[in-house]
């Protein structure tokens, strides 16, 4: 399993990780990001890290 770590205080709602992995990232109608699980399988790994690198905020940390 792979965690996913958000500096929720850093994340500006740009949208990119919902866009690149909207199994897992959600924005609610204020620009709010929610996980919809904080750690995801080896089906979602490749997507979530791909998120994080996409992030221009750098708000998105996964760990092994």
């Amino acid at each position: 399993m792979t965690r996913i770590l958000v500096d929720f205080d850093r994340c500006e709602g740009h949208g990119l990780c919902e866009q690149t992995a909207p199994e897992v990232f959600r924005l609610d109608d204020e620009g709010e990001l929610h996980l919809t699980r904080d750690e995801v399988g080896p089906e979602h790994e490749s997507s979530v890290a791909a998120a994080a690198r996409v992030c221009p905020v750098a708000a998105l940390k996964v760990q092994p």
